[in-house]
């Protein structure tokens, strides 16, 4: 048997080998002549003096790499890697930049990344179908003409493609980042250079925070009439420095569990002035973005940060709703002996049952906890705020932070044992790494909605209370997603929907729906009871904005 490559090939296809000419002698071919060793030396020396003296300075070095970013045109990673040191030292709010059309009511990391962002933004528009039928129906319609929508969310390539979308439906918007971790430079900078005013940047500090949505909200001549939150921490600014613009505000959309428990607490207190919209609780949101979204970008923050393999190693999950239920599935799947802890009966009465909601809460990582952790122990946060993880009673003179990589601490106790924090106890899969766009797909065009109703509803149709989010919308976010999966409904025979005491064109759910029943403490209009059972839409506008042609 003739074992060489060409041999096993030749055997297989039946093909003779063809003869070769027997190898050189060793000598020949493995020991160079002395004259040719000492020039090959000579050259090699040569080589390398020249190599050292062609290292870049701290300036060639800067130069170098912004050069090799822009020659790679067709990477991400090329885009990701355009820095320029200049900008880490210097504070974006000490900046003075300007777009294309001179505008300089913006305030980005470095504006010159504004390309790489727009093929980041067009990137996510082919995975977000439902966003951009909307913006192909806005040609002749703009539901949101005279709205000036200002946002606090993530400000990612798939936000950025629902906030050009509000723009194509009428709106004007101004925008900051509800986390000072998950911006996406690049994409702030291609916003700013597309005329949106953007106030945002990865890493942020507490006071840039507060800055940036102060500067969203406080401009000479113009005045929001809407507001779209991700956490409450927009709409508590609002209420704490400029309380009179509720008067003209027509309603708040808020898309998390923090920002949704904080409305609910201002409504049942008397002090919610406008109508507001639970997004969060809708079972699109919950099913998409909650369950599925987690169970997929968990592993991928993890990795990105620890490169740690999580076969049989032991992982407790705090809460075992939506959010629970997606990463107690993903790190079963990876071979991880998974443990959870509940406070409610029904959540924890389901675990047996799937074999395995990190909701937002406060304290439900305590510094006790961290003391009893074992060394090397991983501590993350998929919960919205940073409140869930007691982050506070680390930063004490006896324990020693060191950080490791971005968004990776080692917390040292005296003793030497460590802790892995990550993200400082903030949002995990949109600090360390991405989560998936058709998802977000779900839940921006959910938001969107949203906003129009609350903007063309007649004067009384919604009083100064929490909503839940229409069940006739939350169906027809979902059909819009459909065509992506090639997926067609089947239509209920008039027979069929008689006996249902169903529409045929739904809704198909009475309003109080939600998976597993009304959110926990939450019902409709802010009570402990029940919501009323008769439908909560609408508007004529939105209604006819929904329906299709048919």
């Amino acid at each position: 048997w003739d074992w060489t490559a060409e041999g096993v090939v030749g055997a297989a296809s039946g093909i003779p080998r063809k003869s070769s000419p027997p190898p050189p002698s060793p000598k020949s071919w493995l020991e160079p002549e002395p004259t040719e060793l000492l020039m090959r030396k000579q050259i090699q020396f040569a080589d390398q003096k020249q190599e050292f003296n062609k290292r870049p300075t701290k300036i060639g070095r800067r130069s170098l790499s912004r050069s090799i970013s822009q020659s790679s045109t067709d990477s991400y990673s090329s885009a990701a890697s355009y820095t320029d040191s200049s900008d880490d030292e210097t504070s974006p709010r000490d900046k003075q930049q300007k777009n294309s059309k001179g505008s300089s009511d913006f305030c980005v990391k470095n504006i010159k990344q504004a390309e790489f962002g727009r093929r980041e933004i067009e990137i996510a528009e082919q995975e977000m179908p439902a966003l951009m039928a909307l913006r192909k129906r806005a040609q002749g319609e703009k539901p949101l003409a005279g709205a000036k929508i200002v946002g606090c969310t993530h400000i990612t390539a798939q936000t950025a493609v629902l906030m050009e979308t509000l723009g194509a439906l009428g709106a004007q918007c101004r925008w900051a980042a509800c986390n000072i971790y998950s911006t996406l430079n690049e994409v702030a900078a291609a916003l700013a250079e597309s005329g949106f005013p953007v106030f945002a940047w990865k890493g942020e500090s507490e006071d840039d925070f507060w800055w940036c949505i102060d500067r969203c909200v406080n401009v000479e001549g113009w005045q929001p009439n809407m507001i779209l939150d991700d956490g409450g921490d927009l709409t508590h600014w609002i209420y704490k420095k400029y309380p009179n613009m509720f008067k003209k505000i027509k309603g708040i959309v808020e898309e998390s569990v923090t920002g949704v428990h904080r409305l609910y607490q201002l409504s049942k207190a008397g002090k919610l002035c406008v109508p507001a919209m639970n997004v969060n609780d809708s079972v699109t949101k919950q099913k998409f973005d909650n369950l599925y979204c987690c169970r997929e970008s968990i592993l991928d923050g993890l990795k990105r940060t620890t490169d740690m393999m999580f076969g049989g190693k032991q992982v407790v999950v705090c809460g075992y709703g939506e959010v629970g239920k997606g990463c107690c599935a993903a790190l079963k799947a990876m071979g991880s002996i998974v443990y959870v802890t509940e406070i409610d009966p029904i959540c924890a009465l389901l675990l047996p049952h799937n074999r395995c909601s990190l909701d937002g809460n406060k304290n439900v990582v305590t510094r006790e906890h961290l003391d009893r952790m074992k060394n090397s122990c991983i501590v993350c946060n998929m919960g919205h705020s940073n409140t869930e993880i007691d982050v506070a009673s680390l930063r004490t003179p006896e324990l020693t932070w060191e950080r490791v990589r971005s968004q990776v601490d080692h917390v040292i106790w005296p003793d030497g044992k460590r802790i892995v924090l990550l993200a400082e106890g903030r949002l995990l899969n949109l600090s360390c790494s991405t989560v998936p766009t058709f998802v977000l797909s779900i839940t921006a065009t959910t938001q969107a909605l949203a906003l129009i109703e609350l903007y063309n509803a007649p004067e009384g149709r919604y009083k100064q209370d929490v909503y839940l989010l229409p069940k006739k919308m939350d169906e027809y976010v979902a059909s819009l997603h459909l065509p992506t999966f090639d997926a067609h409904l089947t239509e209920l025979t008039d027979e069929q929907a008689k006996y249902l005491g169903l529409n045929k064109n739904g809704p198909f759910k009475p309003n109080y729906y939600r998976c597993l029943g009304l959110p926990r403490n939450q019902g409709h209009l802010g009570s402990d009871e029940l919501p009323e059972l008769e439908l909560v839409f609408a508007s004529p506008t939105t209604y006819a904005y929904m329906n299709s042609e048919k």
